[in-house]
């Protein structure tokens, strides 16, 4: 592998989000020194659908990298390479020349539920799968399709069957990654980790994934539309002309294959080694962990899957929404600006939240949120299901319910945690917290009150995905190993649980279970697609 200039080398990190494109000149070493970021606007649709456009994308990275470039933070021949982190199952479909045909179906949207629950449906019938389709699947991939319709997958099987035209244009379908990549370099890959939720990669041997053609054939779609493969450490090529003019940085810039958020933010957190494991918080969250074997809990949709790590697999449970609760509450609740509801505040209103979180006891005076305001993926795979705040009375307070959804987040990550350490069979203790979420001292104490386990807050938190990315990268540089990773990583504090607030949030999660035991039927009538 070749080496870089020197210990100091610098990497573009790009850390692609639902709302934004962040940019950060990160070093091999992890030291972050400058972040620019655009936002990105999501378009939602009756039905379950949620697009982007993914020249937006591309416009709010070359903008973000032109803001930070312009401070010459450093010199223009001390930034070596380019590393993506990208959000998971949100699918472009481009043409032969890399242009996209439309929108982008993000991991929100699941309009293609209906088609894969006809794939996967059948007699005898096993959480909503038929038992020979478990037989096929499990095997070969750890898991499959998840019936939600919020996979890879799902949004290539809704493009084939509602947008035909669109189908057969397409060349290729690429995870959002990897159409940055393909704009930075002119060159169509993918990442194995990237195309895990296609759900078509056999990785019974992790050192050997590869396409499996029955799972295709099984899907229907045509394998050429497909991507080759790479790992994640490979140098993928250089920046092309057109990309190198956009942005202002030399063709020799090297471009590494990267990895999705979920394994940029395990990498970032510095929770690299088997049973570490992290919480991340962002728009939507996840609990997650390396696992050095190849298992399956298809009743709470947790499988072994290929991560950027050589030889390793990781688990994880993820929620749909978590951060993402809070903007909702913020822009649809507190502060829309219309006449029945108050200006939006000139200070950051997630700070505003914070405070008024903080105002109030834990527990939130027995008040309950829970956070499925967009279906939810685990531990239960239910796109139906719907957020709501339990047990308001008049008596209930703005602090009260702030702090709810700052709970209700909580709530959720300790069912999923639950299933986790079970899968791994052991109690992960402490986790590493990463994700803007975890800025939030007071979103800390709670997830470590309401866990039950020491909360271990990384430092800049907010840059994990960002400085996995660089990671990753400067591995595949050869600058450094992934054994070295966690002594890059440096803390900031940690929340221990206070044994004062167990009996409270012990009870509200029982209730909390409760809530989706005795409504899942209902939600089930009302939002059935």
């Amino acid at each position: 592998m070749e080496k870089s200039r020197g210990p100091d080398g610098v990497v573009l990190a790009v850390d692609h989000g639902t709302s934004s494109v962040k940019v950060s000149l990160v070093t091999v070493h992890g030291q972050i020194l400058g972040t620019a970021s655009e936002k990105t606007p999501i378009h939602f649709f009756s039905g379950g659908g949620a697009e982007q456009d993914p020249g937006d994308w591309w416009n709010a990275l070359v903008r973000a990298s032109s803001a930070l470039l312009s401070e010459r933070l450093v010199p223009e021949d001390r930034i070596i390479a380019i590393g993506v982190s990208s959000t998971f199952s949100s699918t472009v479909a481009v043409d032969l020349h890399g242009v996209h045909l439309m929108s982008s179906p993000t991991w929100m949207d699941s309009r293609g539920a209906p088609y894969v629950r006809k794939i996967m449906s059948g007699f005898p019938s096993m959480a909503g799968y038929g038992l020979l389709n478990v037989l096929r699947w499990i095997p070969k991939t750890a898991g499959g399709p998840t019936l939600s319709g919020k996979d890879d997958i799902a949004h290539v099987l809704l493009i084939k069957n509602e947008f035909p035209e669109i189908y057969n244009k397409t060349y290729m379908f690429l995870p959002s990654k990897d159409y940055l990549n393909l704009r930075l370099t002119g060159k169509f890959a993918a990442s194995y980790d990237s195309m895990t939720l296609f759900w078509v990669l056999n990785t019974r041997d992790i050192n050997k994934i590869h396409y499996d053609t029955n799972l295709i054939s099984r899907l229907g779609i045509e394998p050429e539309k497909l991507p080759p493969l790479k790992p994640s450490t490979e140098i993928l090529g250089t920046l092309s002309s057109k990309a190198a003019d956009e942005l202002g940085l030399p063709q020799s810039v090297k471009v590494v294959v990267g990895s999705p958020d979920h394994q940029c933010a395990c990498v970032g957190s510095g929770a690299v080694r088997d049973y570490e494991g992290h919480v991340y918080v962002g728009t939507s969250s996840w609990v997650q962990c390396i696992v050095p074997f190849k298992k399956t809990d298809v009743f709470h949709s947790i499988a072994s899957l290929p991560t950027a790590i050589p030889g390793r697999y990781y688990c994880a449970n993820e929620q749909d929404l978590a951060g993402g609760c809070l903007t909702f509450l913020a822009e649809n609740i507190l502060f829309s600006g219309d006449n029945l509801r108050g200006e939006r505040p000139t200070e950051d209103p997630y700070s505003l939240m914070d405070r008024l979180a903080a105002n109030s006891p834990p527990g939130s005076g027995k008040l309950i949120f829970t956070p499925w305001l967009n279906g939810e993926r685990t531990p239960v795979d239910d796109g139906s299901l719907r957020g709501g705040l339990y047990n308001i009375s008049t008596t209930t307070t703005l602090s009260q319910i702030v702090r709810a959804f700052f709970e209700g987040v909580a709530y959720n990550t300790r069912w999923s945690l639950r299933y986790v350490e079970k899968f791994i069979g052991r109690r992960m203790d402490q986790l590493s917290f990463v994700g803007g979420g975890a800025k939030s001292a007071v979103w800390c104490q709670i997830f470590a009150d309401v866990l039950n386990r020491s909360i271990r807050q990384v430092q800049d938190p907010q840059q994990a995905n960002a400085r996995g990315a660089a990671f990753i990268a400067a591995v595949g540089l050869g600058c450094i190993r992934f054994e070295d990773i966690p002594n890059l990583i440096q803390y900031g504090s940690t929340y221990r649980p206070n044994p004062d607030n167990r009996r409270i949030y012990d009870e509200l999660f029982q209730e909390f279970l409760g809530i989706y035991r005795a409504n899942k039927s209902m939600f089930r009538r009302l939002n059935q697609q």
